[in-house]
């Protein structure tokens, strides 16, 4: 399976990269700005370096251009931020999946512009999804239908918030607080720190988006 993986400027305590030291020859790992250094400090060639590239020092920089094949420079002043840019350029790549970290610490106006562009980048990517992780947590977004979603060690609680609009007809099963097509209106924290308690729950919903966060302690 292709993988991508973006890694974006941090902090630096934010970033995951052990779980996705995969062979590289079926991982893609793209640089947002100053993510390509963490990357190169971590002894990963970075396939891409995407960004305006202005937390960089000049040493940095010069580091970035002989290490990397491919640097995309942005102007400072611009549209799209540099993980945006960076999660596109991961698209043109075909992966099956986006893991992508270093975007939940830091600046909130960033973060939450980061969140922002995942759900319009995975609204126009059904197929692939986009997942955000840092330390803790791991953060993705879902649209209407059926989904499963397996239980695993690593992430105790299971959270979901509606995005774009209050959401209907919410069921859960396999897990501890189950629901039967239930309201979940906008500003509900109803849905937070369930646990699954079987070896996959479902989500069912008939409208908008729901934001799920897996997280532990």
């Amino acid at each position: 399976m292709r993988t991508a993986i973006v890694v974006a400027g941090g902090p630096k305590k934010e970033i995951v990269l052990d779980d996705f030291l995969f062979p590289h020859n079926e991982t893609v790992y793209i640089g947002a700005d100053h993510g390509s250094i963490y990357l190169l400090e971590a002894g990963i060639i970075p396939n891409a370096a995407v960004g305006d590239f202005d937390s960089l020092t000049l040493e940095e920089w010069q580091l970035v251009k002989e290490q990397v094949a491919e640097v995309d420079g942005f102007q400072a002043e611009k549209n799209e931020t540099d993980t945006e840019l960076a999660i596109i350029k991961a698209l043109t790549y075909e992966p099956e999946i986006i893991y992508i970290t270093g975007v939940t610490g830091g600046r909130l106006d960033h973060y939450e512009s980061n969140l922002h562009s995942v759900y319009r980048l995975q609204q126009q990517n059904p197929s692939i999804p986009l997942i955000i992780v840092n330390t803790s947590n791991c953060l993705q977004f879902l649209f209407a239908g059926m989904h499963t979603i397996r239980h695993t060690n690593k992430y105790k609680y299971l959270s979901f918030y509606p995005f774009g609009g209050p959401i209907a007809g919410v069921t859960l099963t396999g897990v501890k607080y189950t629901t039967n097509n239930l309201a979940m209106p906008i500003g509900s924290g109803r849905f937070t720190s369930n646990e699954i308690v079987e070896a996959e729950a479902t989500l069912q919903f008939t409208d908008n988006a729901i934001l799920m966060i897996r997280s532990r302690d």
